[in-house]
């Protein structure tokens, strides 16, 4: 027999720990506040947006030892807020308290060649690839696999650390421009659309899941999903959602868990990747399900029970960036807000930034209605309100 299961952490008695002080943290906060939980927020900086709302913030680098000891001090279960956190950090946490995701789960993530693997072992389909670490691998790359994107194991996200090449000699150079760190080139296959599926496991191995979300993306980060997915026939739906619970299941994983697929052209679905906490895709959820991603996800590490989610509203969500505090023409400004809210089921989700750059993920907008067609009408209308391109 296995070791028995922790008691769960009731609302309104617990304290629950965050390693990371960004938007996605400051929704989990949100959520967990919402239950009856205390929050602390362990980040370096001494200004974020999961730390403003918090009832403590420790400001702290994610290996001090001071820091991540006072934390497993005050908290009964902690999790994190994104991927990067070093899974030593949560290693070392777990030896004190109850940590969801765990860090081999998180180290998984971390790491484009070990997530590949994963994918593999758990008999789920990814894009062809190689692995890059050497001159010997560089040479023996198969042509066939280009063109390709070559991406960098660790640390890349919203399209950084990739690069684009056509040849065998274009491959050298990027490697190269990479400072030849380990990288995977994945084959360029012909996308009909981008799609996402979010689960959330308990440690009990209760899983639920959200329906497939359709994604459309701009220089490699999302800008627009929608709920149901616009495109996507019931059976492409079925075999993505059973993938990403395939996905969840082998890792043992427990928290919330957004894996991403490719539907190409010629029918197939490949999984590019995951991201071992809540996702930008998934934050219609606030607003058009009738438990939030966050939610999950305090549920899940606080060991109480996952209610199936339940989809009650035809969802469109616009990631709102920091180019729309400045337009092409004219000086910084800020956006249209009453027009846009003005607009029937239009929700705004600002995540209390102190500076709008272009590029840095400011907020969203939740459209809700009752039918998809609804919902993408008010969509495009805001879109054009706020300056956004209506191609979607």
């Amino acid at each position: 027999m296995g070791a028995a299961l922790p008691a769960a952490l009731l609302p309104g008695t617990a304290t629950l720990g965050v390693l990371g002080g960004g938007q996605l943290g400051r929704m989990f906060v949100h959520a967990a506040q919402a239950l009856g939980y205390r929050c602390i927020v362990l980040d370096p900086d001494a200004i974020s947006p999961a730390g403003a709302v918090a009832e403590q913030h420790i400001q702290a680098g994610y290996l001090d030892s001071l820091g991540l000891a006072r934390l497993a001090r005050d908290c009964d279960a902690i999790t994190t807020e994104f991927e990067n956190v070093p899974a030593v950090a949560l290693q070392t946490l777990a030896g004190m308290r109850v940590v969801a995701p765990a860090a081999a789960s998180v180290a998984v993530c971390q790491d484009r060649a070990v997530e590949k693997a994963h994918f593999e072992a758990a008999g789920v389909p990814c894009a062809p690839h190689a692995v890059i670490t050497s001159d010997v691998e560089l040479a023996a790359v198969n042509p066939a696999l280009l063109p390709g994107i070559l991406k960098t194991s660790r640390m890349g996200y919203d399209g950084k650390g990739q690069v684009r090449v056509r040849t065998v000699a274009e491959l050298a150079t990027a490697w190269s421009d990479l400072k030849r760190v380990p990288c995977v080139l994945e084959q360029l296959l012909p996308l009909k659309a981008e799609l996402s599926v979010l689960v959330a496991r308990g440690a009990d191995g209760q899983l639920v899941n959200y329906p497939v979300q359709q994604n459309l993306h701009r220089d490699g980060i999302l800008a627009v999903t929608e709920v149901p997915a616009p495109d996507v026939p019931a059976d492409v739906a079925a075999q993505a959602v059973a993938a990403a619970r395939q996905v969840a299941q082998a890792l043992n994983y427990v928290g919330v868990l957004c894996v991403e697929f490719f539907w190409l052209d010629d029918g197939r679905l490949v999984v590019n990747e995951m991201a071992p906490r809540p996702h930008n895709s998934g934050h219609w959820t606030m607003n058009g399900a009738n438990v939030s991603q966050f939610e999950l996800q305090v549920r899940a590490l606080a060991g109480l029970p996952l209610p199936m989610p339940r989809q009650h509203s035809a969802s469109v969500m616009l990631n709102l960036l920091g180019d729309l505090w400045f337009p092409p023409a004219g000086g910084p400004t800020t956006p249209a807000w009453s027009q846009v809210l003005a607009l029937p089921g239009t929700h705004l989700h600002l995540y209390g930034k102190s500076e709008a750059r272009p590029g840095r993920k400011m907020g969203h907008l939740n459209i809700t209605a009752e039918t998809p067609e609804a919902a993408h009408a008010v969509a495009l209308q805001a879109a054009a309100l706020l300056g956004l391109p209506g191609d979607f």
